[in-house]
């Protein structure tokens, strides 16, 4: 089995500066992990997309049959098109390769899944500057503004909404649809609670006790506003999950940050 998570990754800047690059280097990922997965016998991949793959005018919340209903937002669409043909690539090796007749007994060659994971973070993140995803690049920013007693600065103006996911929970819902889920659409990974990110920016602040400024650049991009997503397909299939609470999360993603600053990727 494979879980593939690999992908050319960044946050709104990043995303609109390397539009062309984030797109074929993505499609070239994953056309050839999903090939050669299939030309070496592997039978099940779960692969990872991302909420930001959806429509940008669509009726939420999301669920995973509103897919390919629309344009992506256009300020990452060279990455979400890319994402997109993941789900498609898989969707076309299960029709092609999944299922052969040995005999009169049906065999399944083929299960190649996808999950659709909200915004992670969590330890071992990437907390670089330039290219991080919201969470990370948060942190990384208030442990600098703390310890050179300078302003936090947020881009933005802190009204968008994310729900955001602990890596921890990540990986065991992971496990479990590699070991148990057996359905043919994606299935998205979510706590279904939304946060606006200046939420996330006091959950920071708070976790490092950062007594400074905040400051938020409203000529800096917002990104989408809003993308809420529908998780009743993934609580159908794990009705019992407890998700880590994101203050909890925060607080134990801060504390692995300050502990391992010299050698994070950062």
């Amino acid at each position: 089995a494979v879980i593939h998570t690999a992908a050319k990754v960044g946050g709104v800047g990043a995303n609109m500066t390397h539009m062309g690059e984030f797109f074929y280097d993505n499609m070239m990922i994953n056309l050839n992990v999903l090939e050669a997965a299939r030309k070496t016998g592997v039978k099940k991949v779960v692969s990872f997309l991302s909420t930001c793959i959806f429509p940008d005018e669509v009726e939420y919340p999301l669920t995973e049959d509103k897919l390919h209903l629309g344009e992506p937002h256009s300020s990452n669409y060279g990455y979400a098109y890319a994402k997109r043909m993941l789900e498609v690539q898989s969707r076309a090796y299960n029709q092609q390769y999944g299922v052969e007749l040995e005999g009169n007994k049906m065999c399944f060659n083929t299960k190649y899944l996808s999950v659709i994971p909200t915004n992670i973070y969590g330890p071992n993140d990437n907390f670089n500057l330039e290219n991080s995803h919201v969470v990370p690049a948060l942190i990384h920013k208030c442990y600098l503004a703390k310890r050179d007693n300078t302003p936090f600065w947020v881009w933005g103006n802190g009204s968008p909404l994310r729900e955001f996911i602990y890596s921890e929970d990540i990986g065991e819902l992971t496990q479990l649809v590699l070991d148990h889920y057996e359905g043919d659409d994606p299935l998205i990974l979510s706590t279904g609670e939304e946060h606006t990110i200046r939420q996330a920016v006091i959950a920071v602040a708070d976790a490092f006790d950062f007594q400074g400024q905040i400051v938020y650049d409203i000529d800096k991009p917002n990104g989408q506003h809003r993308k809420p997503t529908s998780n009743l397909l993934l609580k159908n299939f794990v009705p019992e999950y407890k998700f880590t609470p994101f203050e909890e999360g925060i607080k134990k993603t801060v504390d692995w940050f300050v502990e391992n600053y010299e050698d994070c990727r950062k």
